[in-house]
């Protein structure tokens, strides 16, 4: 009774730990599962800490979740079998009674994005060129997580090697939105998304290049976090990386918790709300209507904006001193130049037959780049930073709507036209994320409510490089006058 009433207690007062305080049995009734699986990941971690829950009961209650559920929205894979995940679940048991506690993933289920080696289990890319590579080791987030306890149970699916954000492969097939199981979760953390939103995850990682981090977010009305670029490796790269890992969690402080666990960088250990009167937001919106934008999408996002003027933030409408044109043709120039690395798979003609066709596309406009465009590219870049700083200079953070489309079907591959404007590329419609991206910024993804159809939508509130902190507490703020969050899916089953 007293591990029920704690977690009772949690769900109904909706309680949290303290950001910078955290460093068995099997008969459990369907009802505590349930309740288990709705505990946030910090609140569970201590339920586990505190042994109000055990491991044991924590596994069952995921796995019997992933069960139900999993077979619509397709977001766990390669899961390991049940048998194996309950024994080292009773394992991580016994060690919390001998007094050995791991850290805040103690006995906690948790399944890496399929673009992460994680040792003994499948490592496909979402690609059928390694859909029999099993890896050998753990990636550094792996490990990482490994060492705070956290049991694997399976991989989040994947676009195939990560291209596009829309998770679907021809060896998993499509992830759905934990809202509309028939429209895509986003991508290419799709299968992290919905996993987390759907409760058959506790917290959860995945990475970003063009949005991968924010989309999912955005589709699935969770917290996503695109950390400063670097900041995961604790290196020092210039120019910024464009792609990064990073976490996300179905509240702020989950996801802050993680991204202290995968950080190779220093990452703060005190957080707290930052104080909204007089930050100042620059509101880009759609860019002078540069950006074409579904119906509904900047209301919802200006509705929130106003949400945070009445708690005293001053937002300001801004435009760039950049040509949005100039910035996607920089974008674009250096992404395809990091499609180097996947010649060997371009040059065997065996294997290029196997690559889904936006991935050959891509390594093809590699291979037409001509060493001027690349250098003009790289110059654009070094504005977009000295652009950066002088915003940066007068606001505390830029606003943006994480996607130019609600969530869509997942049977379609990627929307081909915006209100009537083309998209030229398969991913031209996630122009909205590249700023951040190209600045090798901290953005994340919050929630902003429901259009008729009861799809999600987020927007990126984005901070200077370096201000992960400023950008998690603003998320934090922002959780406290707004309630998105609360507003979980309707869940469907199979039957």
């Amino acid at each position: 009774m007293q591990r029920r009433g704690f977690i009772k207690s949690t769900l109904a007062a909706g309680v949290t730990s303290s950001v910078a305080g955290l460093s068995g049995c099997l008969g459990v009734s369907s009802e505590f599962s349930a309740d288990l699986t709705d505990l946030s990941a910090s609140n569970l971690s201590i339920a586990i800490r505190d042994k109000h829950a055990s491991c044991v009961e924590v596994m069952q209650a995921y796995l019997t979740r992933i069960h139900t559920y999993n077979p619509v929205y397709n977001a766990v894979i390669s899961m390991v079998d049940d048998d194996v995940l309950l024994n080292q679940a009773l394992e991580s048991d016994q060690a919390l009674s001998r007094g050995e506690y791991r850290g805040w993933m103690h006995g906690m289920p948790h399944a890496v994005k399929d673009l992460s080696a994680v040792a003994g289990l499948p490592y496909t890319d979402g690609s059928p060129i390694f859909a029999n590579r099993i890896a050998q080791t753990d990636s550094d987030k792996a490990a990482r997580m490994r060492a705070a306890g956290a049991i694997f149970i399976g991989k989040t699916n994947v676009p195939e090697f990560g291209f596009g954000s829309q998770t679907y492969n021809p060896l998993f097939g499509a992830t759905g939105s934990a809202y509309n199981p028939n429209l895509t979760a986003g991508g290419s953390s799709g299968g992290t998304a919905s996993g987390l939103a759907t409760h058959m995850l506790p917290v959860a990682d995945g990475s970003d290049m063009m949005g991968s981090l924010r989309n999912p977010g955005a589709f699935n009305n969770i917290i996503g976090l695109r950390p400063s670029a670097n900041l995961l490796t604790g290196g020092s790269s210039q120019p910024r990386a464009l792609s990064t890992s990073g976490p996300m969690g179905r509240n702020t402080e989950d996801t802050i918790r993680l991204l202290q666990t995968i950080s190779a960088g220093p990452v703060a250990q005190n957080f707290s709300p930052l104080n909204l009167r007089d930050i100042k937001l620059a509101w880009l919106g759609n860019l002078d209507n540069y950006l074409p934008m579904e119906s509904g999408i900047l209301d919802l996002c200006e509705s929130n904006l106003s949400t945070l003027t009445e708690a005293g933030a001053n937002v300001e409408s801004i435009m760039p001193g950049m040509n949005p044109s100039d910035l996607w043709f920089s974008w674009t120039t250096l992404r395809h130049n990091s499609r180097e690395s996947m010649l060997d798979f371009y040059n065997n003609p065996t294997i290029r037959a196997l690559l889904k066709t936006d991935v050959v596309w891509e390594i093809e406009q590699y291979l037409g780049l001509g060493e001027n465009e690349v250098t003009n590219a790289n110059i654009i870049r070094e504005n977009w930073y000295r652009e950066l700083d002088r915003l940066f200079g007068i606001y505390d953070i830029l606003v943006l709507p994480t996607s130019q489309v609600f969530a869509f079907s997942k049977e379609t591959p990627w929307p081909t036209e915006i209100n009537g404007r083309v998209m030229d590329t398969y991913h031209r419609w996630m122009e909205v994320t590249l700023y951040a991206s190209l600045g090798g910024l901290p953005a994340a993804n919050v929630p902003v409510g429901f259009d008729k159809q009861g799809r999600p939508m987020g927007m990126q509130i984005i901070g200077n490089y370096g201000e992960d902190q400023k950008v998690l507490e603003f998320a934090l703020a922002y959780e406290q006058i707004t309630d998105h969050l609360a507003q979980r899916p309707n869940l469907v089953t199979a039957n």
